[in-house]
């Protein structure tokens, strides 16, 4: 499987690097960010969003996106849509 890179957070180190990609194959958008603490995974639990489980499934994961990424995740949209052309 090859991921085409879009782009990496400008301002991370290099231990510390929220990245995005899209599959080609699917237009699915990859993302590597920071993996959400309890607390936050609990907020999410709690949601009342329709059609939405009250838990995480365990082949699921709560990450957070910093806002330096969303420059980049608007470009790895505009990759996923030219991919499902």
């Amino acid at each position: 499987m090859h991921l085409q890179f879009i782009g990496v957070d400008p301002d991370s180190h290099i231990d510390e690097s929220p990245t995005a990609w899209v599959d080609p194959e699917n237009a699915d958008i990859v993302i590597q960010s920071y993996t959400a603490n309890d607390a936050t995974r609990a907020l999410c639990a709690q949601n009342n969003a329709p059609g939405h489980a009250q838990l995480i499934p365990d082949h699921e994961s709560v990450i957070r996106v910093p806002p330096r990424l969303v420059p980049i995740l608007r470009e790895a949209c505009d990759a996923a849509e030219r991919a499902k052309l």
